[in-house]
């Protein structure tokens, strides 16, 4: 199949006829069949396909047990409303890549897979890159992930269970980690660099520190009509003072910071509410500065509860520490790609501030990120853009590195 045909199959998938985003939330409807549609991808290729213990899936050319694989892939979940490339481009790619090299009538000296990894966005659970972060050691412990509740309160495994799934065996897949020799992952630009520049593909260089901080304004409930304005405890006051300080306080320090989520209860037109809790995302070039942002944040929210006799707690829900790509496999892409088709090629270096199942990965195996021009910039949105020609550039160029990787 071209990509093309395979990106007409995939779009209509959990999309959303009201806003024009996507809605596949891990192990919902869309999510399973987005994995049908995974399996018949790699079936149809003649590939091996395996699900590991954490729902991740796995198509495999070759004999995995061979070690030293170079694997390819990304994911297939979405966030509420988000784009169409968000994670399917780089599945799509990897298939693509794969059919192009055969096409090349390539040797392959390693094993080779694609891999679509479960729950990367966190929409459903709040936690971001669940598949990846259960297979690796010490990213997400098997009482957290049962811990783990959706706006419904269902847990993780319940959810498993009710797709299909067995969670009983959910938790670190070393051995299975231990096969990877190289894990390269094809994403998007969720930023404009690349169109600046005129670039159509670039290689990563780092994924910025960042993590989820909730912050909860406990408050007292009363009638909105009734309560003197002097008499009242109302927590909407200081977390919107808040959502400003977190503006100001990361353009003060070249950072970002941004309340996206809120739950307020009573959650009554005519009340005053009893709590409002939000979250925090904030994500910075070094872990200093996002401490400083971080920081300046909360003892903003405290001054301002304090001044309306409002409680605050605040957690820290994830954090991941900066990701530096390792160097030698990212110099290895660069070496690859800027010696395309004789031709030598500037291939441009960039940052992230966007966290991937890459990002988790290179605490275990040696990783490396390529990133496809999106002209508009936007992500997590319908918004969210890429021309076809800079897609297939991305498939040539995966393509590209998978041969040097992986072929003789």
């Amino acid at each position: 199949m071209t990509f093309h045909s395979m990106w007409a199959e995939l779009l209509p998938i959990g999309r959303s006829s009201a806003s024009g985003g996507y809605r596949r939330f891990a192990w919902s409807g869309a999510d399973t069949e987005c994995r049908a549609w995974f399996r018949q991808q790699a079936e149809s290729r003649g590939l091996t396909y395996e699900l590991d213990r954490n729902g991740n899936q796995w198509a495999w050319l070759g004999d995995p047990a061979e070690g030293d694989a170079v694997v390819t892939g990304s994911h297939l979940d979405s966030v509420p409303d988000g784009g169409a490339f968000d994670g399917p481009l780089g599945v799509v790619s990897s298939f693509a890549a794969l059919d192009e090299l055969r096409a090349r009538g390539v040797r392959f000296a390693k094993p080779l897979a694609i891999v679509n990894f479960g729950d990367e966005e966190g929409a459903r659970f709040g936690l971001a890159c669940v598949g990846s972060r259960l297979a690796s050691v010490y990213q997400l412990t098997v009482e957290q992930a049962h811990r783990l509740t959706d706006a419904d309160g269902i847990t993780l495994p319940q959810a498993m269970e009710r797709a299909g799934y067995d969670p009983a065996g959910i938790g670190p897949d070393p051995e299975r980690l231990g096969r990877i020799g190289a894990f390269v992952e094809l994403h998007v630009e969720q930023g404009r660099a690349l169109d600046i520049g005129g670039d159509q593909v670039g290689i990563a260089s780092a994924i910025w520190p960042h993590g989820r901080w909730r912050f909860d304004f406990r408050g007292e409930a009363n009638h909105a009509g009734t309560t003197r304005l002097v008499d009242r405890h109302d927590p909407m006051l200081p977390y919107a003072e808040t959502v400003l300080a977190a503006r100001r306080e990361a353009r003060l320090a070249g950072a970002v910071a941004t309340f996206g989520k809120i739950a307020v209860e009573p959650n009554g037109v005519n009340a005053i509410p009893s709590l409002v809790r939000g979250w925090l995302d904030s994500r910075a070039a070094d872990q200093a500065t996002l401490d400083t942002v971080v920081g300046g944040v909360e003892k903003a929210a405290r001054e301002y509860a304090d001044a309306q006799g409002v409680e605050l707690d605040v957690v820290r829900e994830s954090f991941t520490p900066v990701v530096e790509f390792e160097h030698a496999l990212r110099d290895e892409l660069a070496r690859i790609l800027g010696k395309e088709r004789d031709a030598v090629l500037n291939v441009p270096v960039l940052g992230t501030g966007a966290g991937h199942d890459a990002g988790i990965l290179s605490g275990t195996v040696p990783t490396a990120m390529l990133f496809v021009r999106n002209p508009t910039g936007v992500s997590h949105s319908p918004a969210e853009f890429a021309a076809e020609d800079d897609c297939v550039a991305g498939v040539t160029a995966l393509a590209d590195v998978l041969e040097g990787l992986a072929c003789r």
